[in-house]
């Protein structure tokens, strides 16, 4: 069983600035309502360590790995539970340039006999996601 979610919001700044913005960990905190903490590496293979809180739910601690990362482009990270085929999750933003600024996707596959489980966190992560692009595109904008 798989679902996704994928949201975007167009940015007006350029991919620079926004990549600066969403690579700055330290300041999540300050501004993002979604993902509360992140810390790691920021290169392929990287190990990280995000705290996650979709609206209405209290927080999730996940530590994912770095399975994609092109500075300004793309940035994408994979959990899974510690037991295969229960559940994955594949969590990417990927920034497109448009004449306007910056497209920004944000988007989250889930695959894993669990999936049919977690319909209201998908829907309230959907939630999290847009508020997120929302912040983000406001920092990004306001610099």
């Amino acid at each position: 069983m798989s679902r996704a979610i994928t949201t975007s919001v167009l940015i007006a700044a350029a991919p620079s600035r926004v990549w600066s913005v969403l690579m700055d960990f330290d300041s999540y905190p300050s501004w993002n309502p979604f993902i509360q903490s992140l810390k790691g590496e920021k290169r392929l293979g990287g190990r990280l360590e995000a705290i996650i809180v979709p609206p209405g739910r209290k927080p999730a601690t996940f530590t994912p790995v770095v399975v994609e990362y092109v500075p300004e482009r793309v940035f994408c990270w994979r959990g899974s539970l510690p037991i295969p085929g229960l559940f994955t999750g594949e969590h990417r933003f990927a920034l497109t340039p448009e004449a306007a600024g910056t497209r920004f996707e944000q988007s989250e596959s889930f695959s894993g006999l669990l999936v049919p489980l977690v319909g209201g966190i998908l829907r309230d992560s959907e939630r999290g996601f847009r508020a997120m692009n929302d912040a983000l595109k406001s920092r990004a904008e306001s610099a």
